[in-house]
């Protein structure tokens, strides 16, 4: 497809996909503890209301990458989108009516991390079918679906304590009427570029995938071992956040969630100008890559140690939402303009798979290290951080990959 035919409602229509998806997850992070007191369950529960709907999504996103290779992104969205819908119904209804929901909402929220897997993370390949040969169009389009994805990371705190304040499982219903919302928007706007390709045979494409691998596994490794720390350190500080500021800090409701889009505003800005900065340019995206993980190594460890001075506590999130968001579409750029079409889907949902392993890990590890280790999983986080640098530097060429 032209990318001149791309429509402006075609590309909002796409963003509003990762936007909701990234409502339905991070809206509900700030409003944990609240769930705690009404469900009347433990720190570690309540973050498995975000890993129950992360590890879903983790299993199944490969599934959804290859069936959007082989049957077409839009019918693997839309179906897609439904569940998720479904999902925060049950959730929701589960809280309205049962004296211990905690169960039916674990179950709305598996249903929701399934509809993920076959909705945000087949955005990326979508963009590179839209966009087709056209490198410069397609990171400026990539760079806007990762601030929009972004910038629910930043709307999330907000919106969900200002739902949780009204009613406390007001956000589980909230994300039905979004995920109803995408919905319309993909199956009106979103025209898709026909394939004359039939479905290869699953031999075939496990052949072919295996070969990507073979070819170009070093840099692809790196680049989701990257999703997995950035997203694993994001979320954990945003769950640490959420519990200090609340339990030591007595900063709840709407305040708390203010204070919390504060780094992800960063975040949000971050993306968006890389995006338009990096213009298909591999050896721009690997030094954006590498100052960014060293300005994550540097702030990462220091963060423990200031949990009583908020202000502090923001500057340092704060450099490490801007690290994050110039890494995010670098990231998606370098998969998506690399992947021949045919593997797109699989190999960026792969990415993504990466990226939720890090979601998911990030409250349950963090509220374990809250108890004694907190010091010490910051200090190793740093210096991870210094560790992918250097793979960075060894294994990332983009003279090879770009041939």
């Amino acid at each position: 497809m032209n990318s001149k035919t791309v429509s402006t409602w075609c590309i909002i229509s796409m963003a509003s996909i990762p936007l909701v998806m990234t409502l339905g997850n991070s809206m509900l992070i700030p409003v944990l503890p609240i769930f705690e007191n009404e469900m009347n369950i433990s720190a570690f529960q309540s973050s498995m209301i975000i890993t129950s709907y992360s590890i879903a999504a983790i299993l199944l996103i490969p599934i959804a990458g290859y069936l959007s290779d082989q049957f077409g992104r839009k019918r693997v969205i839309i179906p897609s989108l439904i569940l998720t819908l479904i999902g925060g119904l049950i959730a929701g209804f589960a809280s309205l009516k049962m004296d211990n929901p905690f169960f039916m909402v674990i179950i709305g929220r598996i249903l929701q991390g399934i509809g993920t897997a076959g909705a945000s993370p087949i955005v990326l390949p979508l963009v590179g079918d839209l966009y087709n040969d056209d490198d410069e169009n397609a990171s400026s389009c990539l760079g806007i679906i990762e601030t929009s994805n972004t910038f629910g990371k930043v709307l999330s705190p907000i919106v969900g304590a200002a739902f949780a304040t009204l009613i406390w499982f007001l956000p589980f219903f909230a994300i039905s009427v979004f995920s109803f919302i995408s919905l319309i928007m993909v199956f009106f706007f979103i025209k898709v570029p026909k394939n004359q390709d039939k479905p290869d045979p699953f031999k075939e494409f496990l052949k072919r995938t295996k070969t990507i691998f073979q070819n170009e596994g070093k840099w692809l490794y790196i680049v989701f071992i990257i999703g997995a720390y950035i997203m694993l350190t994001l979320f954990g500080i945003l769950f640490y956040l959420s519990e200090i500021l609340e339990k030591q800090h007595d900063i709840a409701g709407i305040k708390k969630g203010i204070i919390l889009a504060l780094p992800l505003l960063v975040l949000c800005f971050a993306s968006l100008l890389t995006g338009k900065k990096i213009k298909g340019n591999l050896h721009v995206m690997k030094y954006i890559i590498m100052a960014s993980l060293i300005l994550m190594a540097t702030f990462t460890p220091f963060i423990g140690f200031f949990e009583d001075n908020v202000r502090v506590l923001l500057l340092m999130t704060g450099f490490i939402g801007l690290a994050i968001g110039a890494m995010l579409p670098s990231l998606d750029a370098m998969i998506t303009e690399n992947i021949e079409k045919r593997e797109r889907g699989t190999i960026t949902s792969l990415y993504s798979s990466s990226r939720f392993i890090g979601v998911a890990a990030g409250p349950p590890i963090m509220s374990i290290l809250m108890e004694s280790y907190i010091h010490l999983g910051y200090i190793l986080a740093g210096i991870l951080g210094i560790a992918i640098f250097i793979l960075v530097i060894i294994v990332i060429k983009p003279e090879k990959q770009s041939t």
